[in-house]
């Protein structure tokens, strides 16, 4: 695993990665690092590579988008001094176009989505160890018009990931596997905020890209 003794591995994103986790600081025992993926990945890197002693945050906050995130960005990441980083944003980028059509100013469309998380990413990249970028998802079996515009935010994801050398968690192509077998309800019943199930989901994309050993 990539991962080394003693690192520090901070989340940030928006609700998927929030899930209630403490305020101000995601970090602790007792659900202190929400009930999501988050607290997955934790657990798993705890009861697997307890020898290691990772260190996890969680500083997702629920609605946020890749503005929210630039505005918090040195209280909640550059102050943290994480080893690593993980992103995970979009979500409500897309959504509010969809959900709040006539209220545009908190759409954030395409250019200032990927101008944004650029810079976020460029200027934090040479500070940490590594960063993980995951791209954001919508949990939808048919091509519609949501899914289409979210497919176009996560490739500004996936060239961010190959131009800056971040490890990339496709999240989206995670969940269209199990779509195969699952209807997009049995997985989150707004195709956005995911079951116990789909949470697991993610924490394995994202232990799989860290080279996590399943088998130790």
């Amino acid at each position: 695993m990539i991962l080394e003794k003693g690192n520090k591995l901070l989340f940030i994103g928006d609700s998927i990665t929030d899930c209630d986790r403490k305020k101000p600081e995601g970090e602790g025992t007792f659900d202190a690092l929400g009930k999501g993926y988050v607290s997955f990945v934790d657990a798993l890197l705890q009861s697997t590579y307890p020898e290691l002693g990772i260190r996890v945050v969680n500083q997702g906050i629920s609605g946020n988008t890749v503005r929210d995130l630039h505005a918090r960005w040195q209280e909640d990441v550059l102050a943290h001094n994480p080893d690593w980083l993980s992103i995970m944003i979009g979500i409500n980028d897309v959504w509010r176009q969809f959900d709040k059509p006539l209220i545009k100013e908190k759409h954030v469309y395409l250019d200032e989505y990927a101008e944004t998380l650029e810079k976020l990413v460029s200027e934090t990249r040479r500070n940490v160890k590594g960063m993980v970028l995951m791209t954001p998802f919508y949990i939808e079996n048919n091509e519609d018009a949501m899914l289409h515009t979210m497919n176009q935010y996560g490739d500004i994801v996936k060239q961010l990931a190959e131009k800056y050398d971040c490890i990339l968690v496709d999240t989206q192509a995670a969940f269209n596997k199990v779509l195969k077998n699952l209807h997009s309800s049995a997985l989150a019943w707004d195709r956005v905020h995911p079951s116990a199930t789909g949470h697991m989901l993610l924490a394995r994309a994202f232990l799989r890209e860290i080279s996590f050993n399943w088998e130790k």
